[in-house]
């Protein structure tokens, strides 16, 4: 069988170049596309995009329903299925409107790849987002070692993730010139810093505790005076790995890691090591979402602290951050009860 089909690569390399150079998507919003597109011709058996047929997105999605992860062996999930079906909804549009397709697929023929609605509800349900306390975080710090360089940015590391509130990507392209120790400052330039839809923002530390931003400032300095390093180089350096014998981490290199992987294993590995179940990097971000619910803020307040966290609205802030665990809902709940009785009781 074909594992391409001449025509369709053609089209979608020019749908690849619209959606970048019109839309400004993200490289890996494109990898999701094409991924999407290219399992849809798997089934088709790369059949030409001009030989479209309302039955083809129809039985897909009853192939998709069957299909399972290769990962864990179990069905696709309905954000998965959501996510496919709307990519290549999108592209069928696009498709609509060229030349040699246009008379072969109507823009309501890409509707029938829209997903049902119980799998969009299901892809859309707000599901309790975990978060690690910031008592965790603190026992965590304190179980790592630092000793060697690599200890002691792994250490900085987290630190500055939960004094900061940045996002991994955002992390891993910082340089030292980023970071103001007198000022208390970040900032995330999108010129060189990895930041959500390439936004310029700084962010004053998060009030979050001496001690944790005493490792950070620690580690600052130990990169400035101990190692000589220049505000040009990376705030947290990729590890150096000695190849003469065996793979080896032998210190720090002077560039930055080239992905995420390597944090989200330094989170994983301190965390384990500490007896408590694994947070990503993103999952402090909601920690500090919800702490303003601790600290009696005024509307400034709150509005700084959104901010902080690089959002123009208060409300962005509110809806994927400050979502009140079901734990603290019931307890609330109960001491609401506690102090106005039941309505039945209030009635009488």
């Amino acid at each position: 069988m074909s594992k391409c089909n001449a025509n369709n690569e053609r089209i979608k390399r020019a749908y690849v170049q619209w959606r970048r150079g019109a839309r400004g998507c993200s490289e890996a919003t494109l990898d999701t596309d094409l991924a999407a597109i290219h399992d849809f011709e798997v089934y088709t058996g790369f059949r030409d995009f001009k030989r479209f047929h309302i039955r083809q997105p129809q039985g897909y999605k009853d192939h998709l329903r069957g299909q399972t992860n290769v990962r864990t062996g179990r069905p696709l999930s309905a954000a998965t299925i959501h996510t496919r079906l709307n990519a290549l909804k999108a592209f069928f549009k696009w498709l609509a409107d060229k030349p040699g397709y246009k008379s072969r697929i109507s823009y309501s023929d890409a509707d029938y790849f829209s997903p049902d609605r119980r799998e969009t509800a299901i892809a859309k349900a707000h599901r309790e987002p975990r978060a690690p306390t910031l008592e965790q975080i603190r026992h965590v710090l304190k179980s790592m070692p630092s000793t060697t360089a690599i200890e002691k940015r792994n250490r900085a590391l987290i630190a500055f993730t939960i004094l900061s509130g940045a996002r991994v990507k955002a992390i891993a392209t910082m340089q030292l010139r980023h970071v103001d120790i007198i000022e208390d400052r970040v900032d995330q330039d999108a010129r060189t810093v990895g930041t959500k839809f390439s936004k310029t923002f700084s962010t004053a530390f998060f009030p979050v505790g001496a001690d944790i931003r005493e490792i950070v400032v620690d580690w600052i300095e130990y990169l400035r005076t101990e190692l000589m390093w220049g505000l040009d180089e990376p705030l947290f350096p990729a590890t150096l790995v000695s190849t003469r014998c065996r793979f080896e981490a032998v210190g720090l290199d002077r560039r930055h890691w080239t992905t995420t992987e390597p944090i989200n294993r330094i989170f994983r590995q301190a965390f384990e090591a500490a007896g408590i179940a694994y947070y990503n990097p993103h999952s402090f971000r909601h920690t500090l979402g919800r702490l303003p619910a601790q600290l009696n803020l005024t509307a400034e307040d709150q509005k700084a602290w959104s901010q902080n966290f690089g959002h123009e609205r208060l409300a962005t802030t509110v809806s994927y951050y400050a979502h009140v665990p079901f734990a603290r809902q019931a307890e609330i709940m109960r001491r609401l009860g506690e102090q106005h009785g039941t309505l039945a009781a209030h009635e009488k």
